[in-house]
Protein backbone atom coordinates (compact mmCIF):
# COMPACT_ATOMS: atom_id res chain seq x y z
CA UNK A 1 0.00 0.00 0.00
CA UNK A 2 1.37 3.45 -0.54
CA UNK A 3 0.07 6.20 2.04
CA UNK A 4 -0.04 9.64 2.81
CA UNK A 5 -1.22 10.73 6.44
CA UNK A 6 -3.18 13.54 7.27
CA UNK A 7 -4.75 14.57 10.44
CA UNK A 8 -7.69 12.30 12.01
CA UNK A 9 -10.61 13.70 13.99
CA UNK A 10 -10.90 11.83 17.11
CA UNK A 11 -13.08 8.35 16.64
CA UNK A 12 -14.06 5.88 18.66
CA UNK A 13 -13.16 2.03 17.42
CA UNK A 14 -16.50 -0.34 18.18
CA UNK A 15 -15.64 -4.08 17.18
CA UNK A 16 -18.41 -7.10 16.79
CA UNK A 17 -17.40 -10.52 17.47
CA UNK A 18 -18.68 -14.01 15.30
CA UNK A 19 -20.91 -16.37 16.89
CA UNK A 20 -19.67 -19.29 15.65
CA UNK A 21 -16.40 -21.01 13.41
CA UNK A 22 -16.15 -22.63 10.26
CA UNK A 23 -18.59 -23.38 7.80
CA UNK A 24 -22.44 -22.88 9.24
CA UNK A 25 -25.38 -23.00 7.22
CA UNK A 26 -26.87 -22.56 4.06
CA UNK A 27 -27.25 -18.69 3.38
CA UNK A 28 -31.12 -17.71 1.81
CA UNK A 29 -31.87 -14.27 -0.23
CA UNK A 30 -31.37 -15.06 -3.82
CA UNK A 31 -31.44 -17.17 -6.39
CA UNK A 32 -29.60 -20.42 -7.70
CA UNK A 33 -26.51 -19.06 -9.59
CA UNK A 34 -25.53 -21.03 -12.46
CA UNK A 35 -22.37 -19.24 -13.43
CA UNK A 36 -20.76 -16.06 -11.51
CA UNK A 37 -17.42 -13.76 -12.53
CA UNK A 38 -16.12 -11.75 -9.72
CA UNK A 39 -13.44 -9.04 -11.12
CA UNK A 40 -11.55 -8.23 -8.36
CA UNK A 41 -10.18 -4.03 -9.22
CA UNK A 42 -7.33 -2.31 -6.59
CA UNK A 43 -6.48 0.16 -4.36
CA UNK A 44 -9.35 2.84 -5.21
CA UNK A 45 -11.92 3.98 -3.27
CA UNK A 46 -15.86 5.10 -3.99
CA UNK A 47 -15.25 8.46 -4.38
CA UNK A 48 -12.53 8.16 -6.71
CA UNK A 49 -14.22 6.21 -8.96
CA UNK A 50 -17.79 7.22 -9.10
CA UNK A 51 -18.22 10.71 -11.00
CA UNK A 52 -14.17 10.07 -12.37
CA UNK A 53 -14.86 11.08 -16.16
CA UNK A 54 -11.55 8.68 -16.30
CA UNK A 55 -13.58 6.03 -15.58
CA UNK A 56 -16.90 6.45 -18.05
CA UNK A 57 -17.42 2.72 -18.49
CA UNK A 58 -17.19 2.06 -14.84
CA UNK A 59 -19.72 4.98 -14.26
CA UNK A 60 -22.13 3.72 -16.96
CA UNK A 61 -21.90 0.08 -15.91
CA UNK A 62 -22.64 1.13 -12.08
CA UNK A 63 -25.92 3.19 -13.49
CA UNK A 64 -27.38 -0.08 -15.94
CA UNK A 65 -26.60 -2.42 -13.47
CA UNK A 66 -26.56 -2.25 -9.76
CA UNK A 67 -24.95 -0.19 -7.55
CA UNK A 68 -23.87 -0.79 -4.01
CA UNK A 69 -23.31 2.39 -2.41
CA UNK A 70 -22.32 1.43 1.45
CA UNK A 71 -20.33 -1.58 1.01
CA UNK A 72 -16.42 -1.51 2.75
CA UNK A 73 -13.51 -3.53 2.13
CA UNK A 74 -12.79 -4.88 4.96
CA UNK A 75 -8.72 -4.47 6.22
CA UNK A 76 -5.64 -3.53 4.84
CA UNK A 77 -3.63 -4.46 2.54
CA UNK A 78 -4.68 -6.20 -0.78
CA UNK A 79 -4.00 -9.69 0.33
CA UNK A 80 -6.41 -9.29 3.86
CA UNK A 81 -9.12 -8.51 1.36
CA UNK A 82 -8.39 -11.16 -1.33
CA UNK A 83 -8.76 -13.47 1.63
CA UNK A 84 -11.92 -12.48 3.41
CA UNK A 85 -14.18 -12.57 0.22
CA UNK A 86 -12.74 -15.37 -1.09
CA UNK A 87 -12.41 -17.27 2.41
CA UNK A 88 -14.49 -15.14 5.06
CA UNK A 89 -11.48 -14.41 6.99
CA UNK A 90 -7.75 -13.17 7.15
CA UNK A 91 -6.34 -16.64 9.10
CA UNK A 92 -4.63 -14.56 10.67
CA UNK A 93 -3.03 -12.52 7.24
CA UNK A 94 -2.36 -8.94 7.57
CA UNK A 95 0.22 -8.14 5.24
CA UNK A 96 0.71 -9.15 1.29
CA UNK A 97 3.71 -11.44 1.76
CA UNK A 98 4.39 -14.45 -1.04
CA UNK A 99 3.54 -17.93 0.24
CA UNK A 100 5.88 -20.38 2.17
CA UNK A 101 5.37 -22.81 -0.54
CA UNK A 102 4.52 -26.50 -0.72
CA UNK A 103 6.02 -26.45 3.33
CA UNK A 104 3.32 -28.71 5.16
CA UNK A 105 5.58 -28.85 7.77
CA UNK A 106 4.98 -25.42 8.99
CA UNK A 107 1.68 -24.49 11.11
CA UNK A 108 -0.90 -21.84 9.75
CA UNK A 109 -0.75 -18.94 11.21
CA UNK A 110 -4.71 -19.84 12.42
CA UNK A 111 -3.39 -22.60 13.94
CA UNK A 112 -0.31 -20.73 16.28
CA UNK A 113 -2.50 -18.01 16.76
CA UNK A 114 0.25 -15.74 15.18
CA UNK A 115 -0.13 -12.67 13.11
CA UNK A 116 1.79 -11.62 10.13
CA UNK A 117 1.76 -7.97 9.86
CA UNK A 118 3.50 -5.86 7.57
CA UNK A 119 6.28 -5.46 9.03
CA UNK A 120 6.90 -9.13 9.38
CA UNK A 121 8.83 -10.68 6.15
CA UNK A 122 7.86 -14.59 6.53
CA UNK A 123 6.43 -16.13 3.63
CA UNK A 124 2.71 -17.20 4.62
CA UNK A 125 2.41 -20.92 5.55
CA UNK A 126 -0.20 -22.84 3.59
CA UNK A 127 -3.43 -22.73 4.71
CA UNK A 128 -5.51 -25.24 6.56
CA UNK A 129 -7.22 -26.96 9.99
CA UNK A 130 -8.81 -24.92 12.30
CA UNK A 131 -7.61 -22.45 14.62
CA UNK A 132 -8.49 -18.26 14.99
CA UNK A 133 -8.05 -15.57 12.46
CA UNK A 134 -6.73 -11.58 13.33
CA UNK A 135 -8.64 -9.41 14.66
CA UNK A 136 -9.38 -6.25 12.66
CA UNK A 137 -9.46 -2.97 14.43
CA UNK A 138 -11.82 -0.44 13.67
CA UNK A 139 -8.70 1.93 14.23
CA UNK A 140 -5.71 0.57 13.62
CA UNK A 141 -2.43 1.57 15.16
CA UNK A 142 -0.76 -2.02 14.60
CA UNK A 143 -0.07 -2.50 11.24
CA UNK A 144 1.09 -0.02 8.43
CA UNK A 145 1.20 2.77 10.51
CA UNK A 146 1.81 3.41 14.46
CA UNK A 147 0.23 6.42 14.02
CA UNK A 148 -1.69 8.89 15.07
CA UNK A 149 -3.49 8.73 12.61
CA UNK A 150 -4.84 5.38 12.58
CA UNK A 151 -5.53 3.66 9.30
CA UNK A 152 -9.04 2.84 9.04
CA UNK A 153 -10.50 -0.79 9.00
CA UNK A 154 -13.91 -0.69 7.29
CA UNK A 155 -15.98 1.98 7.92
CA UNK A 156 -13.89 3.66 11.30
CA UNK A 157 -16.52 1.92 13.62
CA UNK A 158 -17.26 -1.69 12.39
CA UNK A 159 -14.40 -4.26 13.48
CA UNK A 160 -13.79 -7.95 14.01
CA UNK A 161 -12.77 -9.94 16.48
CA UNK A 162 -10.31 -12.57 16.10
CA UNK A 163 -12.52 -15.50 15.71
CA UNK A 164 -12.42 -19.43 15.67
CA UNK A 165 -11.52 -20.14 12.05
CA UNK A 166 -12.01 -23.03 9.49
CA UNK A 167 -8.35 -22.94 6.37
CA UNK A 168 -10.86 -23.09 3.70
CA UNK A 169 -12.79 -20.75 0.86
CA UNK A 170 -15.47 -21.05 -1.09
CA UNK A 171 -13.13 -22.83 -3.98
CA UNK A 172 -13.09 -25.87 -1.90
CA UNK A 173 -16.40 -25.98 -0.71
CA UNK A 174 -17.25 -25.82 -5.20
CA UNK A 175 -15.13 -28.91 -5.36
CA UNK A 176 -16.62 -30.77 -2.82
CA UNK A 177 -19.90 -30.57 -4.14
CA UNK A 178 -18.51 -31.21 -7.69
CA UNK A 179 -19.18 -27.75 -8.90
CA UNK A 180 -16.22 -25.80 -10.68
CA UNK A 181 -14.37 -23.04 -10.85
CA UNK A 182 -11.11 -20.82 -11.57
CA UNK A 183 -9.01 -18.13 -10.28
CA UNK A 184 -8.12 -16.07 -13.70
CA UNK A 185 -4.60 -14.47 -13.38
CA UNK A 186 -3.47 -11.66 -16.04
CA UNK A 187 -0.10 -12.22 -16.86
CA UNK A 188 0.59 -15.43 -15.37
CA UNK A 189 3.96 -17.00 -16.65
CA UNK A 190 3.19 -20.05 -19.32
CA UNK A 191 5.04 -22.25 -16.45
CA UNK A 192 1.63 -21.85 -14.46
CA UNK A 193 1.30 -20.79 -10.90
CA UNK A 194 3.23 -23.16 -9.11
CA UNK A 195 6.08 -21.01 -6.66
CA UNK A 196 5.61 -17.93 -8.93
CA UNK A 197 5.15 -14.74 -6.66
CA UNK A 198 5.68 -12.35 -9.78
CA UNK A 199 5.70 -11.95 -12.82
CA UNK A 200 5.40 -10.04 -16.15
CA UNK A 201 3.73 -12.79 -18.04
CA UNK A 202 6.81 -14.33 -19.52
CA UNK A 203 9.78 -13.57 -17.08
CA UNK A 204 9.21 -14.67 -12.79
CA UNK A 205 11.09 -14.94 -9.67
CA UNK A 206 11.78 -17.71 -11.24
CA UNK A 207 13.36 -16.97 -14.48
CA UNK A 208 17.18 -17.77 -14.63
CA UNK A 209 19.52 -14.93 -16.96
CA UNK A 210 22.11 -15.64 -19.47
CA UNK A 211 24.79 -13.42 -18.46
CA UNK A 212 24.24 -10.84 -21.32
CA UNK A 213 20.47 -10.78 -20.31
CA UNK A 214 22.15 -9.83 -16.59
CA UNK A 215 24.63 -7.44 -18.15
CA UNK A 216 21.52 -5.76 -19.95
CA UNK A 217 18.43 -5.99 -17.87
CA UNK A 218 19.95 -6.15 -14.23
CA UNK A 219 18.23 -9.83 -14.17
CA UNK A 220 14.92 -10.07 -11.88
CA UNK A 221 15.35 -6.46 -10.29
CA UNK A 222 13.90 -5.39 -13.59
CA UNK A 223 10.85 -7.47 -13.90
CA UNK A 224 7.37 -5.67 -14.21
CA UNK A 225 5.18 -7.22 -11.27
CA UNK A 226 2.30 -7.47 -13.80
CA UNK A 227 1.01 -10.68 -12.10
CA UNK A 228 1.50 -10.62 -8.35
CA UNK A 229 0.73 -13.60 -6.02
CA UNK A 230 -1.07 -11.76 -3.45
CA UNK A 231 -3.87 -10.90 -6.10
CA UNK A 232 -4.22 -14.90 -6.14
CA UNK A 233 -5.72 -15.86 -3.13
CA UNK A 234 -6.30 -19.59 -3.58
CA UNK A 235 -2.66 -20.23 -4.38
CA UNK A 236 -2.16 -19.78 -0.16
CA UNK A 237 -4.25 -22.66 0.42
CA UNK A 238 -2.71 -26.59 1.30
CA UNK A 239 -5.47 -27.79 -0.68
CA UNK A 240 -4.69 -25.93 -4.01
CA UNK A 241 -0.97 -26.17 -3.15
CA UNK A 242 -1.09 -30.27 -2.80
CA UNK A 243 -3.18 -30.96 -5.39
CA UNK A 244 -3.34 -30.41 -9.24
CA UNK A 245 -5.69 -27.85 -9.16
CA UNK A 246 -3.05 -25.37 -8.46
CA UNK A 247 -1.73 -25.31 -12.66
CA UNK A 248 -5.49 -26.60 -13.95
CA UNK A 249 -7.58 -24.13 -11.66
CA UNK A 250 -5.59 -21.56 -11.98
CA UNK A 251 -4.93 -19.75 -15.50
CA UNK A 252 -4.01 -17.04 -16.96
CA UNK A 253 -6.47 -14.90 -19.41
CA UNK A 254 -4.88 -16.30 -22.85
CA UNK A 255 -3.79 -19.73 -23.90
CA UNK A 256 -6.00 -22.33 -24.70
CA UNK A 257 -7.23 -22.92 -20.92
CA UNK A 258 -7.53 -19.54 -20.06
CA UNK A 259 -10.22 -16.95 -19.55
CA UNK A 260 -11.08 -15.40 -23.36
CA UNK A 261 -10.58 -19.50 -24.43
CA UNK A 262 -13.15 -20.97 -22.07
CA UNK A 263 -15.49 -17.44 -22.45
CA UNK A 264 -15.39 -18.52 -26.10
CA UNK A 265 -16.18 -21.64 -26.04
CA UNK A 266 -18.65 -21.21 -23.62
CA UNK A 267 -17.36 -24.05 -21.13
CA UNK A 268 -16.71 -21.69 -18.16
CA UNK A 269 -16.53 -22.67 -14.47
CA UNK A 270 -19.63 -21.76 -12.00
CA UNK A 271 -17.53 -19.58 -10.31
CA UNK A 272 -14.68 -17.14 -11.96
CA UNK A 273 -12.27 -14.97 -10.12
CA UNK A 274 -10.61 -12.51 -12.46
CA UNK A 275 -7.47 -10.36 -11.11
CA UNK A 276 -6.03 -8.26 -14.28
CA UNK A 277 -2.63 -7.59 -14.15
CA UNK A 278 -0.92 -4.81 -11.61
CA UNK A 279 -1.48 -1.79 -14.76
CA UNK A 280 -5.10 -2.83 -15.69
CA UNK A 281 -6.90 -2.97 -12.38
CA UNK A 282 -5.57 0.32 -11.36
CA UNK A 283 -2.92 -0.56 -8.73
CA UNK A 284 0.08 0.62 -10.59
CA UNK A 285 3.82 -0.33 -10.41
CA UNK A 286 6.62 1.92 -10.49
CA UNK A 287 8.67 0.54 -13.21
CA UNK A 288 5.75 -0.02 -15.93
CA UNK A 289 5.89 3.49 -17.52
CA UNK A 290 4.15 7.14 -17.02
CA UNK A 291 0.81 5.02 -17.83
CA UNK A 292 0.84 2.72 -14.75
CA UNK A 293 2.68 4.90 -12.61
CA UNK A 294 1.32 5.01 -9.13
CA UNK A 295 -1.17 7.81 -8.04
CA UNK A 296 0.92 11.26 -7.63
CA UNK A 297 -0.79 11.87 -4.35
CA UNK A 298 -3.43 9.58 -3.13
CA UNK A 299 -5.15 11.83 -0.51
CA UNK A 300 -8.96 9.79 -0.65
CA UNK A 301 -10.29 12.18 -3.46
CA UNK A 302 -10.11 12.32 -7.22
CA UNK A 303 -7.72 15.11 -7.25
CA UNK A 304 -3.88 13.80 -7.35
CA UNK A 305 -5.19 10.34 -8.96
CA UNK A 306 -2.93 9.37 -12.03
CA UNK A 307 -6.09 9.42 -14.74
CA UNK A 308 -4.56 6.85 -16.93
CA UNK A 309 -3.98 4.34 -14.83
CA UNK A 310 -7.49 4.97 -13.83
CA UNK A 311 -8.34 4.63 -17.99
CA UNK A 312 -6.17 1.77 -18.45
CA UNK A 313 -9.04 -0.13 -15.49
CA UNK A 314 -11.37 1.21 -17.10
CA UNK A 315 -11.16 -0.11 -20.28
CA UNK A 316 -9.96 -2.99 -18.86
CA UNK A 317 -13.75 -3.82 -17.06
CA UNK A 318 -14.98 -2.38 -20.34
CA UNK A 319 -13.11 -5.51 -22.23
CA UNK A 320 -13.95 -7.98 -19.60
CA UNK A 321 -17.73 -7.33 -19.07
CA UNK A 322 -18.07 -7.35 -23.02
CA UNK A 323 -16.06 -10.82 -23.85
CA UNK A 324 -18.30 -12.36 -20.58
CA UNK A 325 -21.52 -10.88 -22.13
CA UNK A 326 -20.68 -12.17 -25.62
CA UNK A 327 -19.86 -15.52 -24.45
CA UNK A 328 -23.20 -18.06 -24.58
CA UNK A 329 -22.37 -18.80 -20.93
CA UNK A 330 -23.66 -15.55 -20.26
CA UNK A 331 -27.11 -16.35 -21.84
CA UNK A 332 -27.84 -19.73 -20.37
CA UNK A 333 -28.82 -20.04 -16.84
CA UNK A 334 -29.08 -17.63 -13.74
CA UNK A 335 -25.61 -15.85 -14.23
CA UNK A 336 -24.11 -12.56 -12.31
CA UNK A 337 -21.25 -10.34 -12.90
CA UNK A 338 -19.81 -8.62 -9.92
CA UNK A 339 -16.91 -5.97 -10.11
CA UNK A 340 -15.29 -4.83 -6.95
CA UNK A 341 -12.47 -3.23 -5.65
CA UNK A 342 -10.03 -4.70 -2.93
CA UNK A 343 -9.62 -1.84 -0.37
CA UNK A 344 -9.45 1.94 -0.28
CA UNK A 345 -5.76 2.06 -0.20
CA UNK A 346 -5.97 5.22 1.57
CA UNK A 347 -8.06 4.95 4.67
CA UNK A 348 -7.58 7.76 7.20
CA UNK A 349 -10.43 10.05 8.67
CA UNK A 350 -12.94 11.03 6.94
CA UNK A 351 -12.13 8.61 4.22
CA UNK A 352 -13.25 5.14 5.23
CA UNK A 353 -12.85 1.79 3.57
CA UNK A 354 -15.33 1.92 0.91
CA UNK A 355 -15.13 0.61 -2.11
CA UNK A 356 -17.09 0.61 -4.98
CA UNK A 357 -19.18 -2.71 -5.92
CA UNK A 358 -21.37 -2.93 -9.02
CA UNK A 359 -23.26 -6.25 -9.53
CA UNK A 360 -24.85 -6.66 -13.13
CA UNK A 361 -27.09 -9.69 -13.61
CA UNK A 362 -28.80 -11.59 -17.02
CA UNK A 363 -32.03 -12.29 -15.00
CA UNK A 364 -32.15 -9.93 -12.25
CA UNK A 365 -32.77 -6.70 -11.58
CA UNK A 366 -31.15 -3.82 -12.59
CA UNK A 367 -30.96 0.24 -12.39
CA UNK A 368 -30.87 -0.34 -8.30
CA UNK A 369 -28.64 0.78 -5.92
CA UNK A 370 -28.94 0.02 -2.20
CA UNK A 371 -27.21 1.62 0.59
CA UNK A 372 -27.35 -1.44 3.07
CA UNK A 373 -24.32 -1.48 4.94
CA UNK A 374 -22.16 -4.67 3.04
CA UNK A 375 -18.59 -5.81 3.31
CA UNK A 376 -16.47 -8.37 1.67
CA UNK A 377 -18.32 -11.15 3.56
CA UNK A 378 -21.69 -10.09 2.33
CA UNK A 379 -20.42 -10.85 -1.07
CA UNK A 380 -18.92 -14.27 0.13
CA UNK A 381 -21.95 -15.20 2.07
CA UNK A 382 -24.16 -13.94 -0.66
CA UNK A 383 -22.43 -16.19 -3.68
CA UNK A 384 -22.76 -18.94 -1.16
CA UNK A 385 -26.24 -18.37 -1.10
CA UNK A 386 -26.68 -18.45 -4.64
CA UNK A 387 -24.53 -21.87 -5.28
CA UNK A 388 -25.79 -23.21 -2.26
CA UNK A 389 -23.41 -23.74 -0.27
CA UNK A 390 -22.81 -23.39 3.49
CA UNK A 391 -21.82 -20.06 5.05
CA UNK A 392 -18.06 -20.01 5.99
CA UNK A 393 -16.35 -18.36 8.81
CA UNK A 394 -17.21 -14.23 9.14
CA UNK A 395 -19.65 -14.54 5.97
CA UNK A 396 -21.63 -16.67 9.08
CA UNK A 397 -21.87 -13.24 10.91
CA UNK A 398 -25.03 -11.76 11.42
CA UNK A 399 -23.70 -8.47 10.59
CA UNK A 400 -22.98 -9.71 6.80
CA UNK A 401 -26.37 -9.73 5.10
CA UNK A 402 -27.19 -11.26 2.25
CA UNK A 403 -27.05 -8.92 -1.13
CA UNK A 404 -30.87 -9.76 -2.22
CA UNK A 405 -31.45 -6.10 -3.16
CA UNK A 406 -28.36 -6.22 -5.97
CA UNK A 407 -28.86 -9.95 -7.12
CA UNK A 408 -32.63 -10.65 -6.49
CA UNK A 409 -34.04 -13.15 -4.62
CA UNK A 410 -35.36 -15.54 -7.97
CA UNK A 411 -38.53 -14.37 -8.85
CA UNK A 412 -37.46 -11.53 -10.49
CA UNK A 413 -40.43 -8.82 -12.12
CA UNK A 414 -39.76 -8.44 -15.90
CA UNK A 415 -39.81 -4.17 -15.33
CA UNK A 416 -36.57 -4.97 -13.26
CA UNK A 417 -34.89 -6.51 -16.32
CA UNK A 418 -35.71 -3.67 -18.64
Amino acid sequence: MNRIFVTLAATVALASGMAHAGEGNTPRGVGHLDHVWVIMMENHGYAQLIGNPYAPYINAEAKSANLATNYFAVGHPSLTNYLEAVGGSNFGVRSDNSPDWHNFACKPNIATGAVTLEADATPICPIAGTGTDAATPALDLTNETSGPPPVIDVDGTVGFNAAPTIGKTIADQLSARGMSWKSYQEDLPPTGADRVNTSDGIFSNLSTFTAEEQAQNDTVGNIVSLYAVKHNPFAYFKSVQESKRLNENIVGFDGLDGLYADLATGKVPDFSFIAPNQCNDQHGRGNAGPFCNFDPNDNGTQNGLNPSLIRLGDVTVQKLVVAIKESKAWKDGNNAIVITWDENDYSVSPTTNKVVTIVDTNRGPHHRTSATFYTHFSLLKTLEAGFGLPCLNHACDASAKVMTDLFGDGDHDADDRR
